[in-house]
């Protein structure tokens, strides 16, 4: 029989974390803890109301296959038993991390990963004032980063995006519009974000809405998020994406996330790794991916005032593995 525990963690924030459709001054994770044969793992989830998810909903899901947990569920009975989800990342992440520390592996060298001994990730730039989010470009580039990635809404883009480049001209930069923008005047702002050198937009229109990007000629990469989970979303993302993020709290865990990126590399998708706002718990359980992808959003652990122990190394823009 395995030991197994469900429960809530609340992580303040540093800054605010500003977006188009939120702000948060606190991350709220669920926890999943498993203890067999005198082995202790864990694993970690985001609940995200984007999707419909509260703490309170993902705990309830979980609970419901306690009884099959304890009775040493497997990740290939888990993905089954529990949708595509914050819920069933946090089963199948503390899973994972069991199998590894039952091996006495890092969870790297069990999935069969070797990594470099750093990773390059993306330093997020949250919504504010044209002034406010070149100061934070201009704070994070001389400290390190080499990526920036700029969250907008649907207000102030060339204002913004020009005050960030003057501030950031080395800069790599990746647009994150989080579903805010419109068909209407996406064709100038692609070209506006080209001729700025933007390297890649992340899903500028409503998951629902994509579709007007079908045949949409656009002079970057278009990255789905939003309009990405499982393997089961590939199909509808032709000819509208070039790109597809990754995250283990959208596909449900390391296993299907790994399995959709060998079909979305397959399919010829290049491929992003994001996060949730998140403890380095939650990283972690990411890393088996971390090799694969052109780009690395793992910025989640640098917003919190104090991550869990033991924590990720991160310097600006940076993973130290």
């Amino acid at each position: 029989m395995r030991n197994v525990k469900v429960y809530e963690e609340t992580w303040p924030l540093h800054t605010p974390f500003v977006i188009s459709r939120s702000a948060r001054s606190e991350a709220r994770v669920v926890v999943v803890e498993l203890e067999e044969d005198g082995i202790k793992a864990s694993g970690e989830c985001t609940p995200y109301p984007r999707y419909g998810e509260s703490e309170a909903s993902v705990m309830a899901q979980i609970l419901t296959i306690v009884p099959q947990l304890e009775n040493r569920l497997s990740r290939e009975e888990l993905q089954t038993l529990l949708p595509p989800g914050a819920a069933r990342n946090a089963v199948d992440s503390a899973l994972w991390d069991l199998a590894a520390r039952k091996a006495n592996q890092t969870l790297t060298h069990y999935a069969g990963v070797t990594l470099p001994q750093s990773i390059t990730t993306a330093q997020t730039v949250v919504i504010g004032t044209p002034e406010q989010m070149a100061a934070s470009a201009a704070a994070l580039s001389e400290k390190g980063a080499q990526l920036l990635k700029v969250k907008l809404d649907d207000h102030l883009i060339s204002e913004r995006l020009v005050a960030i480049r003057s501030a950031a001209p080395a800069a790599t930069l990746i647009v994150d519009a989080n579903e805010s923008w419109h068909a209407e005047g996406l064709a100038a702002r692609c070209q506006l974000l080209a001729d700025l050198g933007v390297a890649m937009l992340e899903q500028p229109l409503p998951a629902g809405d994509d579709e007007m990007l079908a045949n949409f000629i656009h002079p970057l990469p278009i990255c789905a998020d939003e309009s990405c989970h499982t393997r089961e979303s590939l199909a509808s993302l032709h000819g509208r994406y070039e790109m597809v993020n990754i995250k283990l709290d959208k596909t449900g865990g390391l296993t299907e996330a790994l399995a959709l990126a060998d079909e979305a590399a397959k399919q010829g998708f290049a491929l992003m790794l994001g996060c949730m706002i998140c403890t380095s718990r939650a990283i972690s359980a990411a890393l088996p991916l971390a090799n694969r992808v052109r780009y690395a959003d793992l910025d989640g652990p640098t917003w919190l005032a104090v991550d869990v122990e033991p924590a990720l190394h991160f310097t600006t823009g940076t993973l130290h593995l």
